[in-house]
């Protein structure tokens, strides 16, 4: 089968930073669908990974951890799908990744694909509503209000792959006042189409931009990047007992300005259910199936801002190099081997 993967870690600059390549096709066992993939996105994760992973010697590191595609064989221990369902899903990141033309997934962490997007619709999806449906109601608890505290969450990098899809869970299941940062006229745009009812700059003060809003402290913060320089204005303008929530990888991050408020501090990483093989697994699969009846009621739509196909070492280069430059808007796809 086709597949797209790498040996060396490094920059996307260099020639074999992704390479085209042949791979034998898995088989399903236990747990496990294997899925034909039609579509795969890109996200922050896959660079990491690309940077910093080493395969075992001579060995191929598969990336990709959003997908679409229709099951092939299901394993004897599957539960929830036939051959020939449609999928969507995020994997997860201790196991090969989703650039291949078949794909092993756990089918607990697999759900139904919305019936009313197209494959590139629906991959933008997975793993950024896994990430923001647990930040939200899981590790955040925004349905519990803060006592005193503003009926509102301040969303940082609202533009974002995360943040996109976080506005409209709001927006969709709670009576929330939603803040969204973002610093360009065209996602600015974006992030009130999306259902925000105040932008603000992150490259400004942000308490200062919050409190001229005149709606009080919020109670809950969930910042998606640079997490470390905000963490100054967070601490301002978070209300007493308020949740703040992150999900990026600062190097440091000073937390004792927190202690005063009594700020409680929430990280989220939706491969843990995964990578430790958690009692809850197969929440991530419901999970997945809410996102898709939300979808299909039209009360959330796809975060796809740009498709490129087919899937290949050329166009994944591409992709990669885009959301390193930290400006993307929404999702990126790439679509057909």
């Amino acid at each position: 089968m086709k597949a797209i993967g790498y040996q060396t870690p490094g920059t996307i600059d260099r020639i074999e930073a992704l390479t085209d390549i042949e791979l034998p096709r898995p088989e399903a066992t236990g747990h496990d669908l294997l899925v034909e993939v039609a579509a795969v996105s890109v996200n922050p994760v896959d660079t990491k990974v690309r940077n910093g992973a080493t395969p075992p010697e001579g060995e191929w590191k598969i990336l990709g951890w959003d997908a679409v595609g229709r099951v092939a064989e299901v394993g004897p221990d599957a539960q929830g799908f036939a051959v020939g369902d449609e999928v969507f899903y995020a994997g997860s990141i201790a196991r090969p990744g989703a650039n291949s033309q078949f794909h092993l997934v756990d089918a607990r962490i697999t759900g139904h694909k919305p019936k009313t997007l197209s494959n590139a619709e629906a991959a933008a999806l997975p793993l950024t509503a896994i990430t923001a449906w647990e930040m939200l109601f899981d590790r955040l608890d925004i349905r519990r209000p803060v006592p005193g505290a503003a009926n509102a969450v301040l969303i940082i990098g609202g533009a974002g792959g995360v943040g996109s899809i976080a506005i409209q869970l709001v927006r969709a299941l709670t009576d929330l006042t939603v803040i969204a940062t973002a610093s360009r006229p065209e996602t600015q745009d974006w992030v009130r189409e999306l259902g925000a009812h105040h932008v603000i700059d992150h490259h400004g003060d942000l308490a200062a931009q919050v409190e001229a809003l005149g709606i009080g402290a919020p109670g809950f913060v969930f910042s998606t990047n640079q997490s470390d320089r905000h963490v100054k204005g967070i601490q301002a303008l978070i209300a007493p007992q308020g949740r703040f929530g992150l999900i990026d990888d600062p190097e440091a991050l000073d937390v004792l300005g927190f202690k005063r408020k009594a700020a409680s501090i929430h990280w989220e990483l939706m491969f843990t259910r995964s990578i430790f093989g958690t009692p809850d697994i197969a929440e991530q699969g419901k999970l997945l199936n809410e996102v898709a009846a939300l979808i299909d009621a039209g009360s959330i739509r796809t975060t796809l801002t740009e498709t490129l196909s087919p899937i290949n070492a050329e166009n994944l280069k591409k992709a990669h190099a885009l959301i390193e430059t930290n400006t993307a808007r929404g999702k990126i796809v790439l679509e057909g081997f």
